[in-house]
């Protein structure tokens, strides 16, 4: 190795989560379980043998709320909506949601959301501005709505800037579908 350095993920998630806030380590942990597939439970492993190191408490309790950290979101907005979502006292929705016509075969694939209510979640970035992809995202859509589904979507400037209306949609949505919230 030439003397450079390497942590293995579970490491990685380790330090970030201990020195950074709590939003920061909760995006670079689920990138990393993204990436490498490492478990909140290979990090606590970690948290178990070094208990006594600075910022080992607040990893903890990143570690602890099973609501934080979630492999399956694949950008830093994915997890900015989950985590709104969820603080605001929403339930836990599923990441990457795997939609199916009548033949079975997959279709469409949802950022987030809840089977049982047939809600999804879905954050658009950048790469969705393009006439082609904006065109795929309208005709999936139009086949999600017609098997049922109820798509909220998400851009930078309502999860950021307005996140309280991004809320009440996703519990408006939720609750006209018969969720408890």
């Amino acid at each position: 190795m030439n003397g450079t350095m390497v942590a293995t993920p579970a490491r990685a998630a380790f330090d970030l989560g201990r020195r950074l806030p709590r939003v920061p380590a909760i995006v670079a942990i689920d990138a990393l379980s993204n990436a490498t597939g490492v478990k909140p439970a290979d990090v606590a492993l970690l948290v178990d043998r070094y208990a006594g190191m600075r910022g080992v408490a607040r990893l903890r309790a990143i570690l602890d709320d099973v609501d934080d950290v979630d492999g399956g979101a694949e950008s830093p907005p994915e997890t900015h909506t989950r985590l709104t979502l969820v603080d605001a006292g929403l339930p836990r929705p599923e990441t990457q949601i795997e939609i199916r016509n009548a033949r079975g075969r997959v279709f469409a694939r949802s950022d987030m959301g809840w089977r049982e209510w047939r809600v999804l979640v879905e954050y658009d970035g950048a790469d969705h501005w393009n006439r082609e992809q904006r065109g795929r995202d309208v005709e999936r859509q139009a086949r999600l709505e017609a098997q049922g589904w109820t798509v909220v979507r998400v851009g930078a400037e309502l999860l950021y800037d307005r996140p309280g209306v991004l809320i009440a949609r996703v519990r408006e949505k939720l609750r006209s579908a018969g969720a408890p919230v």
